[in-house]
């Protein structure tokens, strides 16, 4: 009883404080703008992983969630708290989604490997036709096509973790969405563009917590007593 209202209290505290987290960096996007919170992005980023990995190590979390979750803090070491090395940065989010193609498959039996492999294909001859062949664009690519059948497949999975897992995975997709947007802002409205500035972290971060809690033991969900 006691252990289990210790482990509760983690994950409150965990919620806590990436709320916190949160709060601090939208505020200051919104009145101030600019790379000044990527700090606090990269702090909020890097405590979805280590409590990840404390979970997968130590309380029987699920260490796929947790894999993917040290990818994506690694490749947010380059892309937001260095913002250099775009290209390893990326390739590092192409590790995390193959963590996250493998859970998909565990949870649903199906990985869509031919679909993967046609959008890859069309996706990177549209990118040869736009002249836009360089490894930072080819791997954004691949990794776009693959975490769009991952998130569009997990829909599919059944179970209170399963649905978590999607939501994020979903949270994570409109991220992706608003980062493509941004890079393009002749064809937004400004005040389309000023959303998706914003909007990339109004759901990164929500998506990557839900990430995280999916990967929580099931006892923290059914209420086991240890």
């Amino acid at each position: 009883m006691r252990m289990e209202g210790l482990r509760r209290g983690a994950v409150g505290l965990f919620l806590l404080a990436e709320g916190l987290l949160y709060g601090a960096f939208l505020y200051w996007d919104v009145t101030v703008g600019g790379p000044g919170s990527n700090p606090i992005k990269y702090a909020s980023i890097l405590l979805c992983a280590l409590f990840s990995l404390g979970w997968a190590l130590l309380g029987g979390g699920d260490r796929l969630v947790a894999g993917a979750l040290a990818f994506t803090a690694g490749a947010d070491t380059f892309l937001v708290a260095l913002t250099d090395h775009y290209v390893l940065g990326m390739a590092l989010f192409c590790g995390a989604q193959w963590c996250y193609l493998l859970r998909v498959r565990r949870m649903s039996g199906r990985s869509w490997p031919g679909g993967r492999l046609v959008l890859c294909l069309l996706s990177l001859a549209g990118l040869r036709a736009l002249g836009l062949w360089n490894p930072l664009d080819v791997l954004s690519l691949v990794y776009f096509a693959n975490f769009l059948c991952s998130a569009l497949l997990s829909l599919s999975c059944k179970g209170r973790r399963e649905r978590i897992f999607s939501a994020g995975l979903l949270l994570y997709l409109c991220c992706d969405v608003c980062v493509a947007l941004f890079q393009f802002p002749q064809l937004l409205p400004a005040a389309a563009y000023a959303f998706v500035r914003v909007g990339m972290w109004l759901f990164y971060l929500p998506g990557q917590v839900l990430i995280v809690l999916s990967g929580l033991p099931d006892s923290i969900f059914r209420g086991d007593k240890t």
